[in-house]
């Protein structure tokens, strides 16, 4: 399997990466709902069924396991210890900060709802042990839905 889905649940929104692994390569990045994750699994399930399924073990994940384990045959529970916390530091390594902003606290930059996502990039990488690059059409925009 090339292509990977991996989540990061949480009580109120979830961050989802879809990443080529042949490529290294993140190819979508989102904060969905978390009333919208199964919906959107099964969207994505039923477009590409060669997709490999990567959730953490972090918060409320046991509602979306159940869940999940029903409806995939090769869900994956992954360890997302810190990943949050950790996926503010990824940040600045994906969204360098440039000229005057380098003297700033790195802090102000960051907001927690961008970080779900992230999360799930953390989670991806340590579960297969090696880095991702976005794709340059990813809008990071999207994150704030």
């Amino acid at each position: 399997m090339s292509k990977f889905i991996a989540i990061d649940p949480g009580i109120s929104k979830c961050g989802v990466i879809i990443a080529d692994c042949k490529e290294k390569k993140v190819i979508e990045a989102e904060v969905i709902e978390s009333n919208s994750l199964l919906k959107y699994i099964k969207k994505k399930y039923q477009n590409e069924n060669d997709l490999q399924f990567l959730i953490g073990n972090g918060t409320s994940s046991s509602y979306y396991i159940k869940d999940l384990n029903q409806l995939l045959p090769n869900l994956v529970i992954a360890e997302e210890k810190n990943s949050t916390y950790r996926a503010k530091q990824r940040y600045f390594e994906i969204f360098p900060l440039k000229g005057l902003k380098c003297f700033l606290p790195r802090e102000i930059f960051v907001l927690n709802k961008n970080l779900d996502a992230l999360a799930a990039l953390i989670i991806m990488e340590d579960y297969l042990k090696c880095k991702f690059h976005m794709s340059e059409t990813i809008d990071t925009k999207t994150w704030l839905k």
